[in-house]
């Protein structure tokens, strides 16, 4: 199942990634993050500068444990396309068809995750939704029982977005 959430009393704000990974981020172990498409504001902290990104990069491949330095790293994303590949995969990167957000009517179909081997699809869109997506069955039914007001992709866009 696909989710989105545009607000939520669980969250400080919703597109902070270490808040929205937290009822199942012990599910996580062993996954490789691929990043692209990403802007976002720090709390200053010192965390906040060790985080393991290069602006002069279009993309990002981060180990688990880069991975959980961003998370620490207390950033609100306000664009991104976050995917979380199993470590059993050496992901291939498309630099000339790297996922991405803005402008990009596929983050809005149901099953559609930017990466063959990806299991997990997180994309925030201008800081005002966070759009997550699962492979597996179980993580869906985990994030969508802790976030009771995260809303079905499908049940969303018929709502609100019918020319997608």
């Amino acid at each position: 199942m696909n989710w989105i959430i545009r607000s939520c009393i669980r969250l400080s704000g919703h597109t902070y990634l270490n808040e929205v990974l937290l009822p199942i981020l012990e599910d996580l172990e062993q996954f490789n993050w691929l990043i692209s498409d990403l802007e976002y504001n720090t709390s200053g902290s010192v965390e906040a500068f060790a985080v393991p990104v290069n602006h002069d990069e279009d993309y990002f491949l981060l180990s688990e444990n880069e991975f959980q330095r961003l998370l620490a790293a207390d950033l609100q994303i306000y664009w991104g396309v976050i995917l979380g590949i199993p470590g059993s995969f050496e992901p291939a990167i498309d630099e000339n068809n790297l996922p991405f957000a803005e402008g990009n009517p596929l983050i809005w179909k149901n099953g559609n995750i930017q990466h063959p081997n990806a299991e997990i699809e997180i994309v925030c869109y201008d800081s005002g939704y966070t759009i997550v997506k699962f492979r597996d069955p179980y993580l869906s039914r985990k994030f969508g029982s802790y976030f009771t007001e995260a809303i079905d992709l499908e049940r969303f866009k018929s709502k609100t977005l019918p020319y997608y």
